[in-house]
């Protein structure tokens, strides 16, 4: 069964119900909703009850409009005074750990493709490009977890981990990129990755505060008759400041995190009606892109390459993971627990950014 615009309501919307009763019954017993919504994408899929979406253009860019809210949102939450206290500490995971954990993985990855039995074979440069889209932590499923189970954690966790989820996408999306241009070209050089990644950073950190500031500044002075149309207005701030980043060849997705810090921790009118709205908004595009993600993936074609797929999960969580964490927090010395270290490791969740940048 195709999508055609006379049954995409009609479909949708039963995907629409059945996520939102799945994620409910799974939340009694612990599972990510998350998870849940990217299964039922795959039970409606090609695979399951036929429903046919093969368009990887399509699915990314739902991805991306759905990141760009999920990260705002996230900004939003972020409060300046909680993330003070480990800023340094943050921006090491988001930006080093990413690092050592794409080179850990994709070092083990060139490792099981010499293997005889192994059924890949792939060369150390494409190795930690398959690393690489999976280096990052993944801001929605980070988000979504820390925030519903209502967690109380102590020496100022959940700011670090939601600052690293919320910041690290840029590098691995310049590790991507950098990789497939070395993959296609030997001809890029040491000082035009370093450049790339300088402009990436500063462009984007750059627009996300200065448009960030516009933001409050047309929220406050902008006398609107109707104030159901400030969430609107802020919404259209959001793919604003994504696409004007990425034209000025800055990281998007950084400059509305940023943004969305921006406007959080400062005054602005209707405060309490925009987050209301955010968070729904937020919520419905994290559905819809889990279910997308979950119509593209044909899961017969991963039966071939699940044991090496399993293995290479498995050496993250255990190993990539914690000692790239481990390693990252190893200037702060006491300042951070091992039990700290330890749940910080174990927080190295992976979501829908993995399957996008693939």
């Amino acid at each position: 069964m195709l999508f055609t615009a006379g049954n995409i309501l009609l479909v949708g919307s039963i995907l629409l119900f059945v996520s939102i009763i799945v994620g409910k019954t799974g939340y009694r017993f612990g599972v990510p909703a998350l998870l849940l919504f990217l299964i039922v994408g795959m039970l409606f899929g090609s695979d399951g009850l036929g429903l046919q979406f093969h368009n990887a253009e399509e699915a990314q860019f739902i991805g991306m409009v759905a990141l760009s809210i999920i990260l705002f949102s996230g900004g939003m939450d972020t409060k300046f005074s909680d993330i003070k206290p480990i800023l340094t500490p943050g921006i090491a995971l988001s930006t080093v750990g990413v690092l050592l954990t794409a080179l850990f993985t994709g070092l083990f990855i060139w490792w099981l493709s010499g293997m005889d039995w192994s059924n890949i074979q792939f060369p150390l440069i494409t190795s930690l490009l398959l690393a690489s889209t999976m280096s990052s932590t993944d801001s929605a499923s980070v988000f979504a977890i820390l925030r519903s189970q209502k967690m109380n954690l102590k020496h100022n966790l959940r700011p670090m981990l939601e600052l690293e989820s919320g910041s690290n996408d840029p590098m691995a999306y310049m590790l991507t990129i950098v990789l497939i241009q070395l993959t296609t070209s030997s001809e890029i050089g040491v000082s035009q990755v370093l450049g790339s990644f300088a402009i990436q950073f500063i462009v984007g950190a750059a627009t996300g505060y200065f448009l960030g500031k516009l933001a409050i500044l047309m929220l406050n002075r902008l006398n609107i008759d109707n104030q159901a149309l400030y969430p609107i207005l802020l919404l259209s701030f959001v793919f604003f400041i994504f696409s004007i980043t990425d034209l000025l060849k800055g990281n998007g997705y950084l400059a509305v995190y940023i943004a969305g810090m921006m406007v959080g921790n400062n005054k602005i009118m209707y405060r309490k009606e925009i987050y209301t709205v955010m968070d729904g908004l937020t919520w419905l595009v994290q559905i819809i892109m889990f279910l997308c993600l979950g119509l593209l993936v044909n899961p017969h074609e991963m039966l071939e390459v699940a044991a090496v797929a399993l293995l290479i999960g498995i050496f993250m969580i255990f190993i990539g993971r914690p000692l790239s964490v481990f390693l990252c927090l190893l200037p702060f010395g006491k300042k951070i627990t091992f039990k700290s270290r330890l749940f910080v490791s174990w927080v190295g969740l992976r979501g829908a950014v993995p399957i996008i940048f693939a």
